[in-house]
């Protein structure tokens, strides 16, 4: 999910924030620089993945899970297995 990066100066960038926001909204990470070196970032607050990027990832870990990962079953506590130091 490759996203663009753009930087804007700190002027340029308060100018345009509402442009700003929009592109990150749509994926876009903005770099604000002041005086030429970067002060701060503009990220969207959750990536946005498409449906077959989804589908992709939840394959991955259903194939990982029959190969040779932990076998969950219903009850069980991921956060009580990583606490034990469980994979």
């Amino acid at each position: 999910m490759g996203a663009r990066v753009t930087d804007f100066g700190s002027a340029d960038a308060k100018a345009r924030f509402s442009e700003l926001l929009a592109r990150v909204e749509a994926g876009e990470t903005i770099t604000i620089r002041k005086h030429g070196r970067p002060v701060a970032k503009l990220v969207p607050a959750q990536p946005k993945y498409t449906a077959e990027e989804r589908r992709a990832a939840i394959e991955r870990f259903f194939a990982w899970q029959r190969s040779d990962g932990p076998r969950l079953q219903p009850g069980d506590n991921i956060k009580e297995w990583i606490n034990e130091g469980r994979p």
